[in-house]
């Protein structure tokens, strides 16, 4: 299984923006070409151009010749180059962390050049009618090649060198790196190579595009914590209207072993290097865990011979120093034993412990949760046609993320990690939309048309997208969302959706199973169940936490109430939930910020045989 797949498959869908980015960059071509051309501010920009060219000197047009120079294909490619090669071999930074930041850099350089070349195919603009200092290329004026690759390449190695730096030297660092593209663009006008508003929007489309890589391959933690570290949970309003505060997690005991027995370590060979599985060691020992198996993963056995060491002794804590596939894995052979499980971040996605909110470093992480306590979250166990019983902790899910899994290059997965599912996103943009039923904890199918449908036990992506912004590891439920965008506009609704929406409190009232409420104009619909049954029309490709599996046109998932026990920090009080006052929906009204809720009958509340 593959640590990186649960956030290659749903944070790849961030670089989607970039096809949506080429199409507004191009539709906005098209306006100052067309409608806009003879208005204002665009009536001006012939008589900045000549009054530039009346007033060329010496000393500017050298100065102009070389900042071109600088931004030309050859230099920035070279530049690029050379600085994605300083990035992974820079000291004392983490191979993953090294290249992350490599990726980043580059990535962001291709893909402007990218958007940039779509839109000259779309959008022709004639060089200003003044004389031109250099040859013109024969490329569209429109926008600046030159100035978006220089805000690409510049203002990324900004990006990076504000995370770095410190104090006045990051200040000084920053600012003349961002001069850069700002003093490229002033001289393609200068140079008679393009009008103002070419270089403003190749300045606008180097941005977008650092924005965009920036949020998908560097995350952050957003939102309140719990005294378990479990994000807070949402303010529900009762049928009075008053405010429930914020529920806590009863705790049991501490997460260190309490009494003699073993200590079963799984460790991913390829997350887990040999020095953090020394330092795992001796914190281990430090806590009093001194009888200690360690077991490696493989691509046969995901959770290495872990039922084996649990079933030959008693065994009193399971580590798990890996990914999301890894943790999944060993969860499954845990789920509803009691034994508690330690978890020790080393993939790329490690989502089930950002959304637990367990610190990034791996050291940190286990000391913290050692001294913490032990805490039950949910499971969710699911099966299908071709798909034998088996469990997630993070998300499932079938369509586009699915396809996306399926068809990644393996290659580019073990260099880029989850960047290289762009690609394969890409191709799979024109795929037709499925027909589906859904049906929640037995009630009617619902009939539907979706690009993909993701069932959740967490709800937060890499970055802290809130994809599911219901979803709590304890609330005995499972969350559903479809995704059915329908055109630019419904793309651009869905990412604006997701992109400005908090992890937790986003989107109106908490759904139960008698609700489903739809979001972004239509292009995503919530729901909420303990049973969620799906049927496709055809076959589809399905995932889970991110490891595809074979086509097929049945999921049925069931959520398992505090199957595992895992050991969390100890944080400090929970903080309250502004509460944004009762939410009395009717049937079909609509809620602030475009949801949309609708009442069902009630769900049945019994859950299956077999369900723990």
């Amino acid at each position: 299984m593959s640590n990186a797949h649960s956030a290659g498959v749903r944070s790849g869908l961030l670089l989607l923006l970039l096809p949506l980015q080429a199409a507004s960059v191009a539709g906005l071509g098209l306006l100052v070409t067309g409608p806009l051309a003879g208005r204002w501010p665009l009536s001006v920009e012939d008589g900045v151009n000549w009054a530039l060219a009346d007033r060329r000197e010496t000393l500017v047009t050298a100065v102009s010749a070389g900042m071109s120079r600088l931004a030309a294909t050859e230099s920035i490619v070279t530049l690029t180059l050379v600085a994605v090669l300083a990035l992974l071999l820079v000291p004392g930074v983490p191979q993953v962390r090294r290249w992350r930041n490599a990726a980043f850099l580059a990535g962001s350089v291709a893909a402007q050049s990218a958007v940039f070349l779509l839109v000259t195919v779309v959008v022709g603009r004639a060089r200003p009618d003044v004389p031109h200092l250099e040859a013109a290329p024969p490329t569209s004026s429109f926008p600046s090649g030159h100035v978006g690759a220089a805000t690409a390449l510049f203002g990324g190695l900004a990006v990076l060198a504000a995370g770095r730096l410190s104090g006045a030297r990051r200040a000084l660092v920053v600012g003349l790196l961002l001069l850069v593209p700002t003093a490229v663009a002033v001289s393609r006008v200068y140079r008679g190579m393009h009008h103002p508003s070419d270089v403003a929007v190749g300045l606008l489309n180097g941005g977008c595009t650092l924005l965009v890589m920036a949020y998908a391959l560097f995350w952050s933690t957003p939102g309140t914590r719990t005294s378990t570290g479990l994000p807070a949970p949402r303010t529900r309003p009762d049928d009075t209207g008053a405010a429930h505060t914020a529920t806590r997690i009863p705790t049991a005991a501490p997460a260190a072993p309490a009494g003699p027995g073993r200590t079963v370590v799984v460790r991913h060979p390829h997350g887990c290097d040999d020095g953090t599985a020394a330092r795992v060691r001796a914190l281990l020992r430090g806590h009093g865990c001194t009888d200690q198996v360690w077991t490696s993963t493989t691509a046969e056995e995901p959770a290495g011979a872990l039922a084996a060491r649990v079933a030959e002794a008693d065994t009193a804590l399971v580590v798990v120093c890996g990914g999301d596939g890894t943790v999944r894995a060993c969860a499954d052979v845990l789920s509803g034993g009691g034994i508690p499980l330690a978890i020790v971040p080393c993939g790329t996605g490690n989502l089930l412990a950002r959304n637990l909110r367990l610190p990034a470093d791996p050291d940190t992480a286990l000391r913290e949760a050692l001294a913490g306590t032990t805490v039950g979250i949910d499971l969710g166990r699911i099966h299908g046609d071709g798909l034998a019983p088996t469990r997630f902790t993070v998300m499932a899910g079938a369509g586009f993320d699915a396809a996306m899994v399926r068809d990644a290059s393996a290659r580019l997965k073990r260099r880029l990690g989850w960047a290289a599912y762009v690609l394969s996103a890409l191709r799979h943009l024109g795929d037709p939309r499925m027909r589906l039923s859904v049906r929640l904890d037995g009630g009617a199918p619902l009939e539907r048309r979706a690009r993909m449908v993701v069932v959740g036990n967490v709800g937060s992506l890499q970055g802290g997208l809130p994809l599911l912004p219901d979803a709590r590891p304890d609330s005995g439920r499972l969350e559903v969302v479809l995704l059915d965008p329908r055109g630019v506009a419904g793309w651009l609704a869905a990412a604006r959706h997701l992109l400005t929406r908090p992890a937790t409190g986003a989107s109106g009232p908490r759904l139960t199973g008698g609700q489903e409420r739809r979001a972004a104009r239509g292009a995503l619909e919530y729901f909420s169940a303990e049973r969620i049954d799906l049927r496709f029309a055809r076959p589809q490709p399905r995932e889970l936490d991110g490891d595809a599996f074979a086509a097929g046109t049945r999921l049925t998932a069931e959520v398992e109430p505090g199957a595992l026990r895992v050991c969390l920090p100890v944080r400090g009080p929970a903080e309250s939930v502004a509460a944004a006052g009762p939410v009395r929906a009717a049937d079909g009204a609509e809620e602030p910020g475009g949801a949309r809720v609708t009442a069902r009958p009630p769900a049945r509340t019994g859950r299956p045989d077999g369900v723990r």
